[in-house]
């Protein structure tokens, strides 16, 4: 059984960072066009479990299909390294991209394939 950490991520050049509390025992991997295309692995957490340490203010938005969610990324080096939305319920969540978290061995990762193609 896992348990939530506190890991530190962020894009590729190091403009974006960030730090996250989050358990990893669930990790998405999601055949929509837009996480295939970018290979994301996703875990969620909520506004107060993410603290954007830099990057906010050049961070670039793309939104696609239904728009509920903000695809940020950085500008200089193109990483989504987090984004930002709301579930079906209508409560804010942050998706992490599990890829870009500091140190991970990703071989100890079991992501959870979504149908998001689908949807």
């Amino acid at each position: 059984m896992s348990q939530a950490k506190t890991y530190e991520g962020g894009c590729h050049c190091g403009a974006v960072r960030y730090r996250a509390e989050t358990d990893l025992a669930k990790v998405l991997s999601c055949n929509c066009s837009h996480c295939q295309k970018r290979g994301l692995m996703l875990t969620f957490v909520t506004p107060d479990h993410f603290t954007l340490l830099s990057g906010d203010d050049g961070l670039a938005d793309y939104q696609f299909n239904k728009k509920v969610i903000h695809h940020l990324f950085c500008p200089s080096c193109g990483i989504e390294s987090f984004a930002r939305g709301r579930k079906p319920d209508g409560s804010e969540m942050v998706a992490i991209n599990v890829r870009c978290l500091d140190g991970l061995d990703l071989a100890t990762v079991t992501a959870i394939p979504i149908d998001g193609r689908s949807h």
